[in-house]
């Protein structure tokens, strides 16, 4: 049984010297915290908020990540696909997540906002509904992935080959159209 630590605020902590004790963590916030290269295996987060961290490289085995918010935070090279997949639900506003994983990962409904998502793989993840605003997906990987309804009409950079990914309803504007006909290999002219 883990211990509950409910309500608390976490500032400026440094956890790559003292780890975060494995706990369950409700209503909790942390700013300005580094958890780089930390293990956070086997923790969970239930409604909590992440602002202007480093979780870079973090591991996340069996970690539950339930309602939690990433604000400006650095999160480099984490593999969500080892996350404890049971009522995942997270939203990244002005982060930076390149060379992140989810893999098979299942995040309906997830927003990204002013996202830099460099060489993310997104393969054979379900993105329902999710939402791309303001994201830089450059070299992002869609092999397999659902997107139906995906919200695409302010992101950037991406390719999305139409036939090896499932783009029912999803959105796209007129100034990003390229990044679904590049695997075409064709041009198109304003």
């Amino acid at each position: 049984m883990l211990d509950l630590i409910e309500n608390k605020s976490f500032k400026q902590e440094n956890y790559t010297e003292n780890p975060l004790p494995t706990s369950e963590y409700d209503s909790c916030s942390f700013s300005h915290c580094d958890f780089s290269s930390s293990d956070l295996s086997d923790v969970i987060f239930s409604d909590c908020r992440f602002d202007n961290c480093n979780l870079s490289m973090v591991n996340l085995t069996k970690t539950i990540l339930r309602d939690v918010e990433f604000k400006e935070c650095k999160i480099l090279g984490v593999d969500f696909e080892v996350c404890n997949p049971f009522g995942i639900r997270m939203s990244f506003e002005d982060c930076v997540l390149n060379h992140s994983l989810f893999y098979k990962t299942n995040i309906k409904k997830t927003t990204f906002k002013g996202c830099l998502l460099h060489e993310v793989e997104f393969s054979e993840a379900d993105l329902s509904s999710a939402v791309f605003e303001n994201c830089d997906l450059e070299r992002a990987t869609f092999e397999n992935t659902i997107l139906e309804k995906v919200d695409f009409r302010t992101a950037y950079n991406f390719i999305i080959n139409p036939e090896i990914n499932r783009i029912k309803k999803a959105k796209f504007s007129k100034t990003n159209i390229s990044g679904l006909l590049a695997s075409y290999d064709i041009s198109i002219e304003s």
